[in-house]
């Protein structure tokens, strides 16, 4: 039995077949050409984190608690502050975040960076991703109004488990399979999409949310989705995303993206507040 391959996807199925024996598209000239893009990417973002603490102001937004009191179903008491989170210094932090990976992946974790993308794998993403994404998501959260530390613990935990599954659908699936299974990639859409449910409820129920509010939403949840259809592309094998170093120049283009926006987005709206 021949076994169906990349060129004809089994349609409404989560498996696609796949015979290729390294990811593809992996030359010495593409690899370079991203270690030069990781390196500017870094100073670009490094520059950012700069510019931000500079012209920063001392904004901040509490973060609260309120804990039970009483047997359970008692009244829970008003909510009290817990700690202060300084918005620039938040915003300087995923974006040094970003700025570390970059540099590092783009010299002396070079090699090792090269390997893993001959293999299909970006491991360094995933680990950046988990603190930066998750810090941009918070703070997304808080802008919304949500404060509450138990509910910001469980944003936290499931845009983790969203990024823990795009690395596993990567792991999962090596260059040479015969099959593709996208399981771990649709479960990290489940898992993923919580946090903006959450954050919808707070944006559409309430009515004194200002508009910049509306604008930082919209923009990074087109941003966030984006990943997830570079993903998606890479592994149905559409078009250039055949190649996996076009699907990693695509993440490092929506990453600068995304981050750049949130971050002046962010950045603008504590100033007018």
């Amino acid at each position: 039995m021949v076994a169906r391959t990349a060129h004809a996807p089994q349609r409404g199925s989560a498996i696609v077949t796949t015979g290729d024996a390294q990811a593809a598209g992996q030359s010495s000239g593409r690899l370079s050409g991203l270690a030069r893009w990781n390196v500017g990417l870094a100073v670009l973002h490094a520059a950012q984190a700069a510019a931000v603490l500079a012209l920063g102001s001392e904004f901040a937004i509490t973060v609260t608690s309120a804990y039970p009191t009483g047997p359970p179903g008692s009244a829970v008491p008003a909510a009290e502050p817990l700690g202060d989170v300084r918005v620039s210094v938040a915003v300087a932090v995923f974006l040094g975040l970003a700025a570390l990976d970059h540099l590092l992946t783009g010299t002396v974790l070079r090699a090792r960076y090269e390997r893993g993308l001959r293999a299909g794998v970006n491991r360094f993403r995933w680990v950046e991703y988990a603190f930066s994404a998750t810090v941009m998501v918070l703070l997304i959260a808080a802008y919304a109004g949500i404060v509450a530390v138990t509910a910001l613990i469980a944003i936290a935990g499931a845009n983790v488990a969203m990024i823990l599954f795009g690395a596993l659908q990567e792991t999962t699936n090596p260059p040479g399979r015969r099959r593709t299974s996208m399981v771990p990639f649709w479960f990290g859409c489940v898992a993923g999409a919580a946090p903006w449910v959450a954050i919808t409820v707070n944006v559409v129920g309430s009515k004194t949310v200002p508009g910049f509010v509306y604008g930082i939403f919209l923009s990074l949840f087109a941003f966030f989705v984006s990943f997830a259809v570079n993903q998606w592309l890479q592994y149905r094998r559409v078009g250039p995303w055949r190649v996996y170093a076009f699907g990693e120049r695509a993440y490092l283009v929506l990453s600068l993206a995304a981050k750049s926006a949130l971050a002046w987005q962010i950045f603008a709206g504590s100033l007018a507040s």
